[in-house]
């Protein structure tokens, strides 16, 4: 059976159209996605992600158990900052992307994805066992709505508590501060997955449809519209942003997704993972993006061509609505990954010419 978030709905009263995205019914759109990209760009958007996973780490071993499961290294990181980092395999390649806030000493919070939420809980819990750590999924007892885009802080600014606008004002960027409002738990931080300034906001199943109804009334005046994972994906792919299950899976290490810089060799824990990429660090393919001047995009699995040989494949792809042209994200040969590098697309049989250029495709006015 699907499960439901808490705010489904407000969902059906706004018109969604729902989907199964790994196991949860969730909004795909609400009505144009074209408008629904637009309005993150230009003004602001509301999503709900509450698929995400909430998994609490917690306890004097914490930071340790987090540095042998994760690829990551958190024990130096500062109260109220956040990480994005990997769960590995023992091969090395990623079982999942997340982000860990830590919200006190021996206090952690993981995010992983909504496909993966299980696999992670596993994970942790064989991975940390017989540690001095508490692990608690929480991905249930809690909404999980992202505000994003240039007017953000203006729609926290327009609700009627002035709390959340005025942490969010002072919070930087990958970092979270856990808040009490009106006697509940709410945790608000900035991390983001569409290239914009915004917010993700943490909140009880309880209170879930109240800030919702509450967001939606400040931000609508101001050009905010609800927004569904098709809108969430387009923003992503021109923000340069990997997807797992498209760019980030099991067979593909952080190497070739050039996320090394992700990887913690500094550390001293013998992290899952640690040795098999200690043995190998040069791709023979790694992630590009790629830009075309012609119409037509290069979708997921069409094959990338130089000199009439297979190089590589695309993983995501898409007219950019922003942009103008097409864009996309693939895994080619080392040696053809060269910016400014020309390969083909096979699209149905026809090539179509595409160059390869530096990620992201798109970010935001500074």
């Amino acid at each position: 059976m699907l499960k439901h978030s808490p705010f489904e709905a407000e969902h059906e009263a706004a018109g969604a159209t729902f989907t199964d995205f790994n196991g949860w019914n969730m909004p795909l759109k609400y009505g144009k996605e074209l408008d629904e990209h637009r309005a993150v760009r230009s003004a602001a958007g509301l999503f709900d992600v509450s698929h995400m996973g909430k998994i609490w780490i917690t306890g004097p071993d914490a930071a340790t158990g987090l540095n042998l499961a994760l690829a990551g290294n958190f024990a130096p990181m500062s109260i109220g900052r956040a990480r994005y980092t990997l769960a590995l395999t023992d091969e090395g390649t990623i079982l999942d992307d997340l982000i860990v806030y830590r919200f006190g000493d021996d206090r952690f919070l993981a995010i992983p994805n909504a496909g993966n939420a299980a696999v992670i809980l596993e994970a942790l819990q064989e991975r940390l066992a017989g540690l001095d750590v508490s692990i608690e999924d929480e991905t249930e007892a809690f909404g999980l709505l992202a505000l994003q885009g240039p007017r953000s802080l203006d729609v926290l600014q327009a609700l009627p508590d002035p709390a959340l606008a005025e942490h969010g004002a002072e919070l930087k960027n990958y970092t979270g501060v856990e808040l009490t409002i009106d006697g509940a738990p709410v945790i608000l931080a900035r991390t983001g997955y569409t290239g914009e300034f915004g917010f993700e906001i943490i909140v009880p199943t309880a209170r879930a449809s109240a800030l919702w109804n509450d967001l939606m009334a400040a931000g609508e005046p101001l050009g905010m519209l609800p927004c569904g994972l098709a809108a969430r994906d387009s923003l992503r792919l021109e923000a340069g942003m990997p997807l797992y299950g498209n760019e980030l899976t099991t067979t593909v290490t952080p190497f070739e997704a050039r996320l090394d810089g992700v990887v913690s060799f500094k550390k001293t824990e013998d992290f899952v993972g640690r040795r098999a990429l200690e043995a190998s660090d040069n791709p023979e393919r790694v992630l590009v993006g790629l830009v075309s001047e012609q119409r037509r995009a290069g979708r997921a699995g069409a094959d990338l061509i130089v000199d009439g040989e297979r190089v590589g494949t695309i993983t995501s792809g898409i007219p950019s609505p922003t942009l103008g042209y097409p864009i996309a994200m693939g895994y080619i040969q080392s040696e053809h990954a060269a910016p400014g590098t020309n390969v083909d697309v096979d699209v149905r049989g026809k090539a179509l010419p595409f160059t390869i250029v530096a990620l992201p495709f798109y970010s935001r006015p500074k």
